[in-house]
């Protein structure tokens, strides 16, 4: 565990450059606006180690796959998220000579990112012989403007004169250090240094794929009036300089105004034409007017989902951080989008969707934003369910085969465990129309494009599952589940169980009567019975002496010892073991039976919740960054309220702290729903189904009180767990719940809020 920041309930903050640690501290000071995102890098450069990283949404780049060997039904191209053109250059120049913090002598150092309103600001005092000078720099990616970033830098001369140039720059002739021979993906089309904007097109592929094309214009205001400096440029890049010489105790103000716009939404040719429009919108209002507007969009956000808690402000700063960068990296603007599980923070995972989305990510987004935001995910899986069937086909199977990577459907990663064996994850997608209509109430999507989902992913369990004559059980062969660590396993009990659950929904979701033919789907009753008898006899490995759900065939065969048992200095073990090693070994990566435990909780009994929590967790090692979180709920279940708060803070300050050493390349957005789920589903044991909501709160010993609010069927409801529990029903009509086994009323206002004794 690393902690490079300071305690803060609403501030990352830190007084130091972590110079050892830039990477750590450029990805936890990441920002973005759902449309575009920025690692944390300096704008006036920096010459030491660091990731320079800039990201537009939905803009990626089909690398060809490369393999030892091909296979049969090998995805063609690995889809990656492309490092864009740089655009917060503001390079500093003091008395001819560059600042570069990584060289400098310098003091007063402060880093801060405002999570209440998305803001990134900087301060320092830059030491020189001749002269000392206090450099501020603020930014923000606009909420309101989405194609819009604002850039301040304000120069005070605490002592002497300083001759400043003030060079603003865009470049669009950047890598990524992930790429293949240090590719250059993009292309200038344009370059105008007068007009102050480039045009980049992304290199031809030979996948199909389309190029996308990204115009980047800046505009440049000093001390508030719209400047125009000096011009310079070269292919795919330019620079326009403003200088100054400022004695002691003057200061001048330089604004940077960017709007970023792409071939997704502005056709090639129109693009010059629509960043200007916008560009002038912009500069219509003041820096400090733009960032008010950007600022209650903010406040209404966290006006719903924000979680207080009293008594710890480390854990209050880390769900704060949480939910700040996941709602940073999406909002549902745009339904053609995904989370990616490094969002705009990294290149790792290449900015592509993963199953984490379904299974981590929409019970929150259900509970604190408005329903059209949860059901763009769900919408997101049916527009690309072309993309699935393609993906079966692929692999000589019918149905749909739902991608573990994919940026537009199709499938689009090497590795041979996660391509053709990591099949769990069309559950995920099934599970997750399955939580939104239990929880809305809505049925109009499971009923029109969700069935059409559900039908092919029956279809390709229906097709991947083998039957053993000998066992007389149906039977999945050679998947990998949520388990890495564990590869081409045999009849994993959490796949097996998934498929069988998503037969069953598929089902139940189904036209009921004597009708053969369910319109266009053409689900016949032999098929039905098909699906029926492999729900019937499905095979699910349990070991009746132990009393547990057997993670696959071989599991109990390892050399079975708890995770304590790895001496300090190996761990984690996928940065210190080989993969054989870590494969041969009883180590569990993150919840694997115990994650089928988590989503269909109601099928066990708490004899069978605690029995494989006792075995398994001991054998987790938790280095997958969605571990804890599920771990964490099943616990407090359980009344294990001491592991449940420890493995709450290793989810929510999982990248604060830097857990699992692997935070610098990247934050983990998708998992980050963990802490919010580990309070609400673990602390106050939320639960539901179609019958309404129930709780069972517990507190923290540590914690004076935490509270929140969901949103749930048109009400808003205010929870807050202190000596008592409270529930205030604050917008919506009368509601039931249920609260540790008793049945409450709410009626709407603070005068008729119900308290429970805990």
């Amino acid at each position: 565990m690393k902690r490079i920041f300071e305690i803060n309930p609403w501030l990352v903050q830190t007084h130091e450059l972590a110079i050892a640690d830039k990477r750590l501290q450029e990805s936890l000071t990441a920002i973005g606006n759902g449309y575009m995102g920025l690692r944390g890098n300096f704008e006036e450069g920096y010459s030491g180690d660091h990731l320079q990283g800039t990201y537009i949404a939905g803009t990626w780049f089909p690398d060809k796959t490369r393999v030892g060997w091909w296979k049969n039904g090998y995805p063609e191209y690995f889809g990656k998220v492309i490092n864009a053109p740089s655009f917060i250059d503001i390079f500093l120049t003091v008395n001819g000579q560059r600042v570069d913090l990584a060289k400098e002598q310098f003091r007063d150092f402060t880093l801060t990112l405002d999570m209440h309103q998305g803001l990134l600001t900087r301060s320092f005092i830059l030491e020189r012989e001749d002269c000392e000078v206090r450099f501020q720099f603020a930014r923000f990616l606009s909420s309101v403007i989405r194609q819009a970033a604002l850039i301040k830098v304000t120069a005070f001369v605490v002592r002497g004169t300083a001759k400043i140039d003030f060079d603003a720059g865009i470049n669009g002739n950047v890598v990524n250090e992930d790429s293949n021979y240090e590719d250059h993906f993009w292309i200038p089309d344009v370059t105008k240094p007068n007009a102050g904007l480039i045009q980049m097109t992304t290199k031809s592929n030979p996948f199909g794929v389309p190029q996308f094309t990204v115009m980047v214009k800046q505009g440049l205001r000093r001390n508030g009036v719209t400047v125009e400096g000096l011009h310079s440029g070269q292919d795919g890049a330019v620079t326009e300089r403003v200088t100054a010489t400022l004695r002691q105790g003057q200061h001048l103000e330089l604004e940077k105004d960017v709007i970023v716009v792409t071939s997704r939404d502005v056709a090639k040719a129109n693009q010059e034409r629509t960043a200007e429009k916008l560009l002038h919108k912009v500069q219509a209002s003041s820096f400090a007017e733009n960032l008010h507007a950007h600022e209650l969009v903010w406040a209404q956000r966290w006006q719903q989902s924000d979680v207080s808690i009293v008594g710890d402000a480390a854990a209050q700063q880390g769900i704060r951080f949480n939910i700040c960068q996941m709602f940073m990296t999406y909002y549902g603007e745009d339904k053609r989008l995904n989370i990616g599980p490094k969002g705009f923070t990294g290149e790792k995972y290449g900015g592509a969707t993963y199953w984490d989305t379904e299974a981590y990510v929409v019970p929150m987004y259900l509970a604190v934003t408005p329903p059209d935001v949860t059901r763009a995910l769900l919408q997101y899986r049916h527009d690309q369910l072309p993309g699935a069937y393609h993906n079966a086909r692929m692999q000589g199977l019918a149905g749909a085969l739902f991608p573990m990577v994919t940026f537009n459907g199709v499938e689009c990663h090497n590795e041979w465990e996660v391509t053709f064996e990591e099949l769990h994850r069309n559950a995920a997608v099934a599970f997750a129309i399955y939580q939104y209509t239990t929880y809305t109430g809505d049925e109009t999507y499971v009923n029109g494009p969700g069935l059409e989902v559900l039908v092919g992913i029956a279809r390709f369990w229906a097709d991947r599952v083998h039957f053993s004559q000998r066992k007389q059980k149906y039977m999945l062969h050679g998947v990998t589940g949520p388990n890495e660590y564990e590869n081409n396993v045999n009849n994993n009990w959490y796949t097996n169980t998934m498929a069988s659950w998503c037969l069953e929904y598929t089902l139940e979701r189904l036209p009921k009567g004597d009708v053969d033919v369910v319109s266009e789907l053409a689900v016949s009753a032999s098929e039905k019975a098909h699906w029926q008898d492999i729900i019937d006899r499905m095979y699910k490995p349990v070991d009746h002496d132990l009393g547990i759900f057997v993670q696959n065939d071989t599991f109990l065969d390892k050399d079975l010892r708890p995770a304590s048992s790895i001496p300090a200095d190996q761990r984690p073990i996928n940065q210190h073991w080989s993969w054989d090693r870590i494969l041969r070994s009883p180590f569990i990566k993150q919840a694997d039976v115990l994650q089928g435990i988590y989503f269909l909780n109601d099928r066990f009994t708490m004899a069978e919740k605690e029995r494989n929590f006792d075995f398994y967790e001991p054998l987790t090692v938790h280095e997958s960054s969605l571990s804890a979180s599920i771990h964490a709920i099943l616990a407090a279940e359980l009344g294990k309220s001491a592991k449940a708060v420890e493995l709450y803070a290793r989810t929510a300050r999982l990248d604060l702290d830097n857990y699992n050493n692997d935070t610098a390349d990247g934050l983990h957005i998708t998992s980050m729903s963990g802490g919010w789920l580990a309070i609400v589903q673990g602390f106050a044991g939320m639960r539901y189904d179609q019958t309404g909501l129930r709780f069972k709160p517990f507190l923290p010993d540590n914690w004076q009180s935490y509270s929140f609010k969901l949103n749930y069927r048109g009400r808003l409801i205010g929870v807050n767990v202190a000596n008592q529990a409270t529930f205030t029903l604050l917008d919506g009509d009368d509601l039931d719940i249920q609260v540790k086994g008793r049945q409450v009323h709410l009626q709407k206002g603070e005068a008729n809020a119900q308290r429970i004794d805990l």
